[in-house]
Formats: C-alpha cells, sequence, structure tokens
C-alpha cells in the first residue's frame, strides 16, 4: 500500500517517443493502472491532455516522465492543472532493473513504471518549476551558442587538415583564427596557392587593407612569400578533392560565424533585461559569454536552489562521497549537467585573472599536490558558495568586501596574495 497521501487527482507515467508517447494512468497510487497510446504530434498530445482535464477537473494531475528537456516536456509545461516530474534517465533504468534483472527495455511498462514512481516515490522526487522566461531563455541560447563553438572548431581543424595536404601556405597568409572572416574571404576568393599566385599584387594589397590588416610590411612579407612558393602537389586529382572541400568548410564556418554573431546579440539583449543583471555583472571574470551563463544556471527562482549545497551537488562540483566497509572514497561526480558544470569550471578558471583572492586560492590549492582542473574545481566549488549567497541576498559581490573578511579572519590565503 501506499504511505503517501492522495494530493493529486490522478497519476500519470509517459514513455516518450519520436512517433508514439505510450501512456499510464490511475486515478489513485492504488487503482489498477490505465493504457494508451498516442501520437507524438503537439495536436494529439494537446487533445489527449483536454480530455484528461475534463476527466479530472477537481485537481492538478502529476505527471512523470524521463526527460527534463525536449518537445514534449516543452508542450506540457504549458498546462497549469499538471505538476511535473522529469526522472533522469539512468534513474529510470536502476529502477527497472530493481525488477527486471533481463535487462529488457518496452515502451509500456516504462510508463507503468514512471507511473509507480511518481504514486511511491514521489518524497524522492523534485517536481519541476519553471523559471521566468528570461532566464530560461538565457541558458538556452548559451548552450546552444556552445555547441556552435563546439561545432566551429570541428570544421576548422578539417578545414587547417585540408590546406596541409595542398597549400600550407595559407597559413602565412591568413589571419591568425582559419575561422576569422579574412581568412575565410582569402580562402574563397584563392582557394590554391596557383590562383593567389596569378592575383596582382595591388589586389592583394587592396584585400589586406580591406580587411584591417594594414602594416606595410606585413604585406610585403606576404607577397616575397606568395611569389617565392612552390606548390606542395600539383596533382589535379588532389587539388579538385581539396578545393571541393575547402569551399565547403568555408561556406559552413561563415554560416557559423553568423549563428554566433547573432546568439551573442540575443544573449546581450536577454541579459539586460533579466532581475540579476547587477549581481551577475559583478563577478570578476564573468565575460559577455559568461554572465549570462551565470544567470541562467541560477535563474530567479530562489527556492530552486535553497542553499549553495544544492547547487554545488546539483551542477557537479559537489564531490562523491562513497562509504562502504571501512572504505570510504571521494570521487569527481560524473552524473550531472554538463554544460552546467562546464559554466562553472569555466567561470572558476577567468576568475584568477580578475580576482586577487581567486588566484591565491588557486595557487594554495596548487601548493597542496592538487593538478590544475582538480584546483579549479575547488574554486569553483568556493565560488559558487559566493554567488549563492549574493544570489539569494541580491547583493552585488565586492572583491574589496571580500578581503577585508579574509584579512580579519587571517586566512592562509593571505600568504598568496
Amino acid at each position: 500500500m501506499n504511505n503517501l497521501t492522495n494530493e493529486f487527482a490522478a497519476y500519470v507515467g509517459i514513455d516518450w517517443a519520436d512517433q508514439k508517447h505510450d501512456i499510464c494512468l490511475s486515478p489513485t497510487p492504488d487503482s489498477t493502472p490505465e493504457y494508451d497510446q498516442i501520437d507524438s504530434t503537439p495536436e494529439a498530445l494537446n487533445e489527449w491532455l483536454r480530455g484528461l482535464h475534463r476527466r479530472f477537473s477537481e485537481g492538478k494531475i502529476a505527471v512523470c516522465l524521463e526527460q527534463s528537456r525536449g518537445p514534449l516536456m516543452y508542450q506540457l509545461m504549458r498546462y497549469d492543472f499538471l505538476v511535473l516530474y522529469p526522472v533522469n534517465p539512468k534513474a529510470l533504468a536502476r529502477y527497472r532493473e530493481a525488477f527486471n534483472i533481463s535487462g529488457a527495455k518496452d515502451d509500456k511498462p516504462d510508463a507503468n513504471l514512471l507511473r509507480e514512481l511518481v504514486c511511491v516515490h514521489r518524497n524522492n522526487l523534485t517536481p519541476w518549476t519553471p523559471d521566468d522566461e528570461v532566464s530560461r531563455a538565457l541558458a538556452m541560447l548559451s548552450e546552444s551558442r556552445r555547441k556552435a563553438v563546439n561545432e566551429r572548431t570541428k570544421i576548422t581543424n578539417r578545414l587547417t587538415a585540408a590546406l596541409k595536404e595542398y597549400f600550407p601556405q595559407a597559413f602565412k597568409l591568413t589571419s591568425t583564427n582559419l575561422y576569422d572572416k579574412m581568412s575565410l574571404d582569402f580562402l574563397e576568393k584563392w582557394p590554391t596557392l596557383e590562383d593567389v599566385k596569378s592575383a596582382r599584387d595591388t589586389t592583394i594589397r587592396a584585400f589586406y587593407t580591406s580587411h584591417r590588416s594594414r602594416p606595410a610590411k606585413r604585406i610585403e612579407e606576404r607577397l616575397q612569400l606568395i611569389r617565392s612558393a612552390i606548390p606542395l602537389t600539383t596533382d589535379k586529382a588532389i587539388l579538385m578533392d581539396s578545393v571541393i572541400s575547402v569551399r565547403m568548410f568555408v561556406q559552413q564556418l561563415k554560416s557559423l560565424n553568423q549563428a554566433i554573431s547573432e546568439y551573442d546579440q540575443a544573449l546581450e539583449d536577454m541579459f539586460d533585461q533579466h532581475p540579476d543583471k547587477d549581481i551577475f555583472e559583478s563577478f570578476p571574470g564573468a565575460g559577455d559569454v559568461l554572465k549570462p551563463r551565470l544567470a541562467g544556471a541560477f535563474g530567479t527562482n530562489r527556492a530552486k536552489f535553497a542553499t549553495a549545497s544544492d547547487i554545488q551537488e546539483y551542477s557537479g562540483i559537489a564531490p562523491v562521497t562513497r562509504r562502504s566497509g571501512n572504505s570510504t572514497i571521494v570521487q569527481r561526480r560524473r552524473a550531472c549537467p554538463t554544460f552546467l558544470l562546464q559554466t562553472f569550471h569555466e567561470y572558476a578558471s577567468h576568475s584568477r585573472f580578475k580576482s586577487v583572492w581567486a588566484k591565491a586560492y588557486y595557487e594554495l590549492q596548487r601548493s597542496r599536490g592538487k593538478g590544475h582542473h582538480m584546483a579549479i574545481r575547488s574554486l569553483a566549488f568556493k565560488w559558487l558558495r559566493i554567488i549563492h549567497r549574493c544570489w539569494r541576498d541580491r547583493v552585488a559581490y565586492d572583491e574589496a568586501k571580500y578581503l577585508q573578511s579574509l584579512v580579519k579572519n587571517q586566512s592562509p590565503l593571505l600568504q598568496f596574495i
């Protein structure tokens, strides 16, 4: 029997998929489960939810599902009569294994397991609480921007490999970053050494000056390189294949640069609207990219992270302690939101160059034998306590005030400041 009070009008488990959703429902935790299956289209889900609301109009409905983001979550969050309980897929897998040691998986039983989780174990589950729209936009835009930057790095590496095979001189004729506008325009205009050697000196000079590379000495060095350069290969098969590849990479990089610029503009616009903008602007080392990432990570719902430990543990910055008999092991947390962990790790790393105590703290950790990344995680752990306090109390960070507290408490950091 279920010991929890029957606080909802109904309990639902949804196992989602691209083509269809398997649903298991019960009016009470102990009643016989009802099964249904609907198409995954927004129209089919909306029609099913309207019928559900008509049937259980006297109260809210608990819904357990195996995700915290995605199209199903986006649609369900629109309905105020639903209380959503997103479950980590790994948690569901472990729950499934407890009753089915064969490891077999099926959508219909999974829907029932999700329903059972929210019926029997909801005190151990955290209901999804929507943050404000600006914070959600910042979180989503920041993560999508990061993916675009990662994709740009991937394609830049492929472009680098392609140029090494037939046109290595291009690295000295373009800017430091191959994804820069000058580099891409150069390769689009002159994808081979033969192409640039056939161009007039005046044309090449005009190209560099129009791309703000104006030092005359630098331009003459490049012209001399072009005049004296010898092709790595004259094999037409290699050249034909390489040129097509390079042109493809150039267009992809130009498209990604445009998208990243749009992400940057959208993040700037949304961050200006964030009610806690002044707080996140106050943290040293939080530049134009990290400020909105931090704001999106924390949001504005103070109940979401009641204590600093909540966000330290959720993000994966806090280590995991495993005890078994006389053995105790403290290790890095693996199951956590990767992008959130990266956000705090990267902020801590950047803060060393703008915050006196952060640099000292990092050096203290290194002096104790910690490696670079472990020292950065330790710094991030400390920063999260500070950021959480400022966020909770709605006050901007004050470096001078923090340094004064270190002096007052005779902190061991002082020997590194």
